[in-house]
């Protein structure tokens, strides 16, 4: 076994940054020092395979992505990213475990869906990885699976109030599905959307021969979301059960939460980059010489980017700081423009739904840190500690302690980070959603279990370097 030894950086955790060199013996962390400590030998450089110089750089636990779409089928077409691409990606970007969504058609087996999704991950992983089951045919047989998910390692099931006729559940199915989340423990993850109304409205504007990208923001109107994560709500109170809202975008659901949250029911949220930085205005809205108003094809994504104007962007970084939001995901589903997103020229509703971020999480989300907007230890808590904590991973994931797997990023605040299509971009697209967003740090050195897979902001890891990880139930709940 290989032993480590990053010395002269600042361990950041959720709750306070300290001087501290990390030991990793094989997979492992097996001790956090202090420097100059002698407690395991008066040289402790001298008797390891590797000495990691981390000096004025941060030393954080891997991130968390936990939601990301590798090869999702979607609108006619599969996300472009594979697990290996997609992986690969996110191991660049300082992420360390995804967790994905096995998906269970209507109709369909909930473990010959989890089956496929494993096939599809196994041996393939630059990092390691979890699944979510999406049930999207809630059925007796369906029901009576969910419990058995617990065994497999999985222990969050999402459901949809979108999409009618592809993944939609109605009221009395999530009712059913609440209540084996309330008896099992299962933490119910929850697609807010209300589906058959937002379908209506995405009609009308078509025959208006209102066709462009940003009809899609408009057709999936915030009150839609609203009404949606209250309803959810209402169904988790009534049932007990715990609920995490997926992907918030809009200032309004975060009311509802904030509403349940202070109650004291259980129920959580997450944002996603793109309802930080970007806008219906300026992305949805965009044109471009090549594109023309298809442009914003590139930013289509449910639940879609909201109004600047209407100050959403900021109220989302509010709530990650009180707390009303408690991590931030990514939602990564990427598709192509060629081939894909034109799939839905002439009539959003046909475009493809999906943004590419796994790559540019942790920096996106540092940069808020430059900003002011978060504090660096809320940064750490966001991207890593609570993702480990809300789906069953902590103590292995999400923090520098002895006995945790040797997931470790090492940070250079001093550095720089150019995102681009023809700079910082390993995601298999042919286009960036993050095109000329400049970070003031960078991503030096990435240990998944204690291999290095990213060195200097190059990748020296291998296809097959990541494992299935088994979750236990959310560590999060009150």
């Amino acid at each position: 076994m290989t032993t480590t030894l990053i010395t002269g950086g600042t361990v950041v955790s959720a709750t306070g940054r300290a001087a501290a060199d990390v030991l990793i013996d094989g997979e492992t962390i097996v001790a956090v020092l202090q420097p100059g400590s002698e407690l395991l030998g008066t040289d402790i450089a001298a008797s390891v395979d590797r000495v990691i110089d981390a000096t004025d750089r941060y030393v954080i636990p891997g991130g968390i992505d936990a939601h990301t779409h590798m090869q999702m089928p979607f609108g006619g077409t599969d996300a472009s990213d594979t697990f290996e691409t997609g992986t690969r990606a996110a191991a660049w970007g300082g992420t360390t475990t995804i967790i994905d969504f096995a998906i269970q058609n209507q109709g369909g087996d909930v473990f010959e869906g989890l089956g496929k999704w494993h096939d599809l991950a196994a041996g393939n992983c630059a990092i390691d990885y979890g699944f979510h089951q999406i049930i999207g045919g809630v059925d007796d047989a369906a029901l009576a699976a969910m419990p058995k998910l617990i065994d497999e390692g999985i222990s969050s099931f999402k459901l949809f109030m979108a999409y009618p006729g592809v993944f939609y559940s109605d009221d009395a199915q999530i009712l059913k599905a609440m209540q084996v989340s309330r008896e099992t423990g299962l933490l119910t993850m929850m697609h807010a959307e209300n589906g058959p109304v937002i379908d209506a409205l995405a009609a009308q504007l078509v025959d208006q021969g209102k066709t462009d990208p940003f009809y899609h923001g408009i057709a999936r109107a915030w009150q839609m979301e609203e009404e949606a994560t209250h309803r959810a709500i209402m169904l988790a109170n009534l049932t007990g059960a715990p609920l995490y809202v997926v992907h918030v975008s809009a200032k309004q659901a975060v009311e509802q939460l904030a509403w349940a949250r202070d109650k004291g029911q259980n129920v959580f949220g997450e944002t996603c980059p793109q309802y930080l930085y970007l806008s219906l205005e300026e992305q949805l809205g965009a044109t471009s010489e090549e594109w023309g108003a298809f442009e914003g094809a590139k930013w289509v994504c449910s639940t879609p980017l909201r109004s600047r104007e209407d100050g959403h962007q900021d109220y989302m970084w509010q709530a990650l700081r009180t707390n009303d939001l408690q991590m931030v995901s990514t939602d990564h589903c990427p598709f192509c423009m060629k081939d894909q997103k034109e799939l839905g020229r002439g009539d959003f509703r046909k475009i493809p739904n999906g943004i590419g971020s796994v790559e540019h999480r942790m920096d996106l989300m540092y940069q808020g840190v430059v900003t002011g907007r978060l504090s660096l230890e809320r940064w750490v808590e966001l991207t890593s500690t609570t993702p480990a904590r809300m789906f069953g991973l902590y103590g292995r994931k999400g923090v520098i302690q002895p006995g945790a797997d040797g997931d470790v990023v090492i940070y250079d605040p001093s550095g720089h980070t150019s995102i681009g299509v023809d700079k910082t971009h390993h995601m298999n697209m042919d286009h960036s959603a993050w095109e000329g967003y400049e970070i003031d740090g960078h991503v030096d050195t990435v240990l998944s279990r204690g291999k290095v897979v990213v060195d200097g902001g190059v990748y020296v890891g291998t296809k097959g370097d990541g494992r299935f990880v088994k979750r236990g139930l959310s560590q999060y709940l009150t």
